[in-house]
């Protein structure tokens, strides 16, 4: 901060302070109470439109192919969220308290300099699942092409590309369709996860009744046991609670992001919706996971490929329509907003949220997101796994600095 007009700047009346634009812009300034629009139930609605997505359903299906029976996938996802509201709860009371978003509150306990560390490292990570929903939602255009399309010699895998050239085609319109929602800021965002929830819920809905009409009643759909011996079962669990605390570890970071916009009462009471709706939305995937064995004599854990199996053109249609709203949803509030304040907090004087959020997307594309979906294996223990090493010690860090050393409580 720059101080001007004044030799006495203490006792001056007409102080003035001009920012500095290498540290701060509009997008990085504290909320005024105004900008305070976002209700409990509002913030609630922002979990829902989060959890119901492919990847939160691709996850409770991986724990089937690893061997779980569906309560014991439901129980670890349950575990894991209950746990993960703690660092949820506690992060975000910074943004409603001062209004101010992740990269501010890192710069607290990382100095100005040292918070571009955190920040951008989840920035990546951003970009790495903005490309994983992004490819997903390729795959869903995929289904809808012409069967002789699909049949050409653009459908075969080329090596050093790792996918095909259609599909490639496919995940790039999905990607470019994404980029007109960005462009509406953060009260688009609210009004997008608002009206999104109801539809999510009854689509989900209907999955869950068309799995259970198909297989004969929830006893049938909830046939498969675990494959799993005692010991096995401990060794696969483990990896699988740490997986599903990564799967929102990124969001509990950053979640000053969002709470900066609501009162604190409200932000308390819709995290609290989280391990409610992932437990849900998990009981839903792991239902229809399973009931896939009963209906087609195998299971299929990947959304994209049950829609192949099921239903005519129309309900493929309205399928599609369903998983390309959830993945927006997901996309645009979980991995846009972060890399894009990270990268607004790196160059306040040149970036803006338009400008990071196109840079995010593009770093989607570099992640290879069609190589990290290969298998559940590559999923939860490569991807999932991986990252949690990197989120958990900026967290305590974080919240050392803020509860301990600050007092802010």
């Amino acid at each position: 901060m720059k101080c001007s007009n004044s030799s006495n700047p203490i006792s001056s009346p007409d102080l003035e302070f001009e920012s500095d634009p290498t540290l701060t812009n509009e997008d990085l300034k504290p909320t005024t109470p105004s900008q305070r629009t976002f209700s409990g139930f509002e913030i609630a609605s922002l979990w829902v439109g989060l959890v119901i997505g492919v990847p939160s359903y691709y996850l409770a299906g991986s724990l089937v192919d690893l061997g779980m029976a569906w309560w014991q996938g439901v129980a670890t996802v349950v575990a894991a969220n209950m746990i993960l509201l703690v660092p949820l709860v506690l992060t975000g009371h910074a943004g409603t308290r001062y209004g101010i978003s992740f990269p501010v509150l890192a710069r607290s306990s990382f100095g100005i300099h040292g918070a571009h560390i955190p920040t951008l490292l989840r920035a990546l990570i951003g970009c790495g699942w903005y490309g994983i929903e992004s490819w997903i939602g390729g795959e869903a255009i995929f289904l809808l092409l012409p069967k002789s399309m699909k049949e050409t010699s653009l459908s075969q895998s080329l090596p050093w590309l790792g996918t095909s050239p259609l599909e490639f085609a496919c995940f790039m319109v999905f990607w470019v369709a994404q980029l007109a929602f960005v462009w509406k800021g953060i009260d688009g965002i609210r009004k997008l996860e608002k009206y999104s929830a109801p539809i999510l819920v009854a689509l989900t809905s209907c999955l869950l009744i068309w799995s259970c009409v198909k297989a004969g009643g929830i006893g049938h759909m909830l046939s498969l046991s675990s494959r799993l011996s005692t010991s096995e079962f401990w060794s696969v669990f483990f990896p699988s609670l740490t997986a599903n605390i990564s799967f929102w570890a990124t969001v509990a970071l950053n979640i000053p992001d969002f709470t900066r916009y609501a009162k604190s009462k409200d932000q308390v009471i819709g995290q609290i919706g989280l391990p409610i709706f992932m437990g849900a939305f998990t009981f839903v995937g792991l239902a229809v996971t399973s009931s896939t064995k009963v209906i087609f004599g195998q299971v299929i854990s990947n959304p994209i490929q049950l829609l192949g199996q099921i239903g005519g053109l129309t309900t493929r249609i309205i399928a599609i329509l369903g998983i390309s709203l959830a993945i927006v949803t997901t996309n645009i509030a979980a991995n846009v907003v972060a890399p894009a304040n990270a990268l607004v907090n790196l160059s306040p004087k040149w970036f803006t949220f338009r400008r990071g959020a196109l840079l995010t997307a593009l770093l989607g594309i570099a992640f290879q997101p069609w190589r990290l979906l290969k298998s559940s294996v590559s999923f939860v223990y490569t991807w999932l796994v991986g990252y949690s090493a990197l989120m958990g010690p900026i967290a305590g860090i974080v919240l050392a600095d803020y509860y301990i050393i600050r007092k802010q409580i």
